[in-house]
């Protein structure tokens, strides 16, 4: 596909610099007809070498706006990506979406993948997603997210949302840009008002969730 959209361009180049020569250069439209179907050919020849899966990611990438931040948060093309993982901190991200935030609208989620990420990028935690999101439940030392020890079964019941939330941590867990939080490593919901919030810098209000930076720490001479 690639490669036909190449070729196109350039014959299209060479078409219309055809047409802009001046009469009666004839022999110079036909020199440069010529280097045209070499260039063309190369090009040919060269995107002929990339393998398909690296065509298909150069295709696929999902556009860019202003900014330079990807525009992730658009289902139809979250839709291209694999509802299902093999990994197990796919399995545990992919439950932690579903049951912490299945409610939310497509960017609540991925605040929640960013909060997640951003820990197990700080070296104050794991650095293991399952890790982190199951921290405190085997040892009483109280848990950082409520479903994993709530006493609320863990069943997936609604596939549909379970398969969002499967790609969303494909996507995030495949270094997606994390655009949402501005470094966020904690999240509440907004029907309770947790006593460390009121120390943290609040970085993003999405949904029914507020999201916080951790201060940073000065070390001490």
């Amino acid at each position: 596909m690639l490669r036909t959209r190449a070729t196109a361009w350039l014959t299209a180049c060479g078409v219309a610099a055809g047409l802009g020569g001046a009469p009666g250069a004839a022999s110079e439209e036909a020199d440069f007809s010529a280097q045209m179907g070499a260039l063309i050919a190369q090009e040919s020849a060269a995107l002929g070498a990339v393998a398909p899966a690296h065509l298909d990611a150069l295709l696929n990438e999902p556009p860019l706006d202003d900014t330079g931040t990807s525009e992730l948060y658009d289902r139809d093309w979250l839709a291209q990506f694999p509802a299902e993982g093999d990994s197990e901190e796919w399995e545990c991200l992919a439950g932690a979406l579903y049951h912490e935030a299945r409610g939310e609208k497509l960017e609540g989620q991925f605040a929640v993948a960013e909060v997640i990420l951003n820990r197990r990028d700080a070296a104050e935690y794991p650095d293991d997603v399952c890790a982190i999101i199951y921290e405190g439940t085997e040892n009483g030392g109280g848990c950082q997210f409520s479903f994993a020890c709530d006493g609320n079964s863990e069943a997936i019941n609604e596939t549909g949302a379970h398969a969002l939330a499967g790609r969303i941590a494909n996507v995030m867990l495949a270094d997606a840009p994390r655009a949402l939080t501005d470094g966020a490593t904690h999240f509440h919901s907004t029907a309770v008002a947790p006593s460390w919030s009121n120390a943290f810098a609040e970085t993003a209000h999405l949904g029914d969730h507020r999201f916080y930076r951790r201060p940073t720490r000065l070390s001490s001479n």
